[in-house]
């Protein structure tokens, strides 16, 4: 699901993820990690059905990749098995070669904030491992998507 809410703000990307058992640690929360592997997902799908841009084709065709190179997280309240978490994704800044996110993970009520996480994707060559610019498509895509310049 994208949003754009009628009074211009930014657009929020939504997924809902349910917490399965392997997903949690022994004491039968979410294991702090399993946050990112969420994170990872929605960048994914964000790209594909948010952005249209072929995600796939990205990395093995064209030998672009949008690696992580800064996150941090915010871990406010445990989340179970069988909890279904609502994550919404929104652009913070968009640079030459970088798009700086924020996902909020919820519970089923939205002001029960489980997981705040901020990430910097840096667009790179799969062949040299360097920064490139994002790609004419890409920032075409992205400008769509308007910052935040939010840093909650």
């Amino acid at each position: 699901m994208q949003r754009t809410p009628a009074d211009g703000a930014p657009r929020q990307f939504i997924r809902e993820k349910k917490v399965y058992f392997h997903h949690c640690d022994p004491a039968g929360v979410v294991f702090f990690a399993q946050y990112l592997v969420f994170m990872n997902e929605i960048v994914q799908e964000w790209f594909e059905a948010g952005l249209t841009v072929d995600y796939p084709e990205l990395l093995l065709e064209r030998r672009i990749g949008m690696p992580t190179a800064r996150v941090e997280c915010d871990f406010l309240a445990p989340s179970a098995l069988g909890d279904t978490l609502r994550f919404t994704l929104s652009v913070q800044r968009t640079g030459e070669s970088s798009c700086h996110l924020l996902l909020v993970g919820t519970g089923p009520d939205p002001s029960d904030v489980r997981v705040r996480i901020k990430a910097i994707l840096v667009c790179a060559s799969l062949d040299s491992h360097r920064p490139v610019p994002l790609p004419d498509d890409l920032r075409t895509a992205l400008q769509d998507w308007p910052a935040t310049g939010l840093s909650t």
